[in-house]
């Protein structure tokens, strides 16, 4: 997946408090939660078309699946312009129009501006829509799918207008990728389908691959002779056939493919779906204004989201400290000082702080879980840290847990505080790891942990959902190769318990990366 990393916004790059903390709104409806300084009005719809594309991505895949809970939806901040998202992200990428980290309860997105009217997206709404599609399948689909088809069927999914009847035109033609598809190094279709190959013929410069992938799973979706071609090429490889021979199975002669595919590209017109209103209902969406220390403390509770390292953490904490002493009170405000204080090491003060958040307001989520880990961290740290002292650490989460029962995270530490402490965890906990990935099912690296948990445990059968998106995750560099390692071992060997778990994980992680975005 193209990572559109979430980044913080620096305190001293946004107006002074008092003049934006009437500005700053937060939409929250059952899907989104967005943070924008802009009008009422125009956070309402954007926040509206967003619920829309949920809709239609969920009517045209036949998703049921209900809406997550409170934390789990993603959350978006808009910030002042692309420039301020180059600067968030970091890395110099200067073709970055936004960015999304998925995380079990703290999923991310930045992005430069509100567009509210109806018509075709700009480029960054067609990165955001782009990056939920890759959410939004992970989430709901059943089976796993290669790279080519992932980014195909998120270019296919952003590229959707929104009519000013609220319906949606899906499926259109991806003029963002016009360029590409006629000027770039094209990709040729038995390249796409056969993942080795496309790595020894890539070169380092920029390519047709998302093009190219588009274009194939717009042919397969609207040519008959290929209606469900698609789903019985994913069943081949989920019953274990290979990328290339599952294509080859299904699709039948690539040359045959290839002439195809171009004869399609240079067709007039194209066909897309065309979703009425009527189809797509309305969601209520609530708007509430942030309170002014809320709106104060927004900038670095959005870097502390994002995560930082040792030096930015120390820069945040007296920030923190500042406005918490203006604002004693405002749970929001005591909740990011919790968290910039367990960043840099001061356990005690966060969970003082977590405390004084609590106090407040006792439905603070960041404040359980600061507090959380605070407490895990100091068990953690204690020369003597028994079971006890894990016991108290995750009373926390456990309250967490109370308040939002699918809350993905208490469902984690809850394992992790029988398992750090070296007690072998029951199986009541197993299933709540489990069941946390089953509620962030697109949080890769919580998959991926899950998996070596059941290995270890000698349950590599329940393993093997796991690791399936992590090894087919397009941008998962050593990680998804790990993955790929792990299913190799235990379709050899499937009552492998890993013994020597590290040695494989270690060769994998120690192979490099390969950096396929674009």
């Amino acid at each position: 997946m193209k990572q559109l990393a979430l980044a913080a916004c620096v305190a001293a790059t946004f107006l002074p408090a008092t003049a934006m903390a009437a500005d700053w709104y937060k939409a929250a409806s059952p899907h989104f939660v967005v943070y924008a300084k802009d009008s009422a009005k125009d956070l309402e719809t954007f926040t509206s078309r967003l619920e829309r594309f949920h809709e239609a991505m969920a009517l045209v895949t036949d998703d049921t699946a209900p809406a997550p809970s409170p934390s789990n939806r993603v959350t978006i901040f808009v910030v002042s312009g692309s420039h301020e998202v180059r600067r968030l992200h970091g890395g110099g990428d200067k073709y970055v129009n936004g960015f999304y980290v998925p995380r079990a309860g703290k999923s991310l997105a930045i992005v430069p501006n509100l567009q509210s009217t109806s018509g075709t997206p700009d480029v960054a709404m067609i990165t955001l829509l782009h990056e939920y599609a890759h959410h939004f399948l992970l989430s709901g689909q059943s089976l796993t799918m290669p790279r080519w088809m992932s980014e195909g069927a998120a270019e296919f999914f952003a590229s959707s207008t929104f009519k000013r009847d609220g319906g949606i035109l899906m499926g259109r033609a991806a003029q963002h990728r016009g360029y590409e598809l006629f000027n770039a190094k094209s990709v040729p279709v038995e390249d796409l389908l056969d993942p080795e190959l496309y790595e020894a013929h890539r070169g380092k410069g920029y390519d047709a691959f998302y093009g190219r992938s588009w274009l194939l799973y717009h042919y397969l979706t609207f040519t008959p002779s290929r209606k469900g071609q698609m789903r019985a090429y994913l069943t081949r490889i989920a019953q274990g056939t290979g990328e290339r021979a599952a294509a080859e199975e299904v699709f039948g002669d690539f040359e045959t493919l290839e002439d195809e595919l171009d004869d399609y590209l240079d067709q007039r017109r194209i066909s897309a779906l065309n979703l009425s209103p009527e189809n797509l209902p309305a969601v209520a969406v609530t708007i509430t204004r942030l309170r002014e220390g809320e709106a104060e403390i927004l900038p670095l509770t959005i870097e502390s989201r994002r995560g930082v390292d040792s030096e930015a953490a120390a820069e945040i904490v007296p920030e923190a400290r500042e406005i918490a002493a203006r604002y004693p009170d405002d749970p929001a405000v005591l909740s990011e000082l919790a968290e910039a204080e367990y960043d840099t090491g001061h356990y005690d003060a966060a969970i003082a702080a977590a405390d004084r958040a609590l106090a407040a307001d006792p439905r603070t989520v960041n404040a359980y879980l600061q507090k959380g880990y605070a407490l895990f961290a100091k068990a953690r740290d204690a020369e003597d840290a028994d079971a006890e002292a894990f016991k108290a650490a995750r009373a926390p989460f456990l309250a967490l847990n109370k308040i939002e029962n699918d809350h993905p995270l208490p469902l984690v530490y809850y394992y992790r505080s029988f398992a750090e402490a070296g007690v072998k965890p029951p199986e009541l906990a197993v299933q709540g790891l489990e069941r946390a990935s089953e509620l962030a099912p697109f949080d890769l690296s919580l998959q991926m942990n899950v998996a070596t948990t059941l290995i270890g445990l000698g349950k590599g059968n329940r393993a093997l959902r796991h690791l399936q998106p992590v090894a087919y995750n397009p941008h998962g560099g050593s990680q998804a190769r790990a993955a790929h390692a792990l299913l190799a071992r235990l379709e050899a060997e499937p009552d492998w318990t890993g013994e020597d778990l590290g040695q494989v994980l270690s060769l994998a992680y120690r192979s490099g990366d390969v950096d396929t975005a674009q």
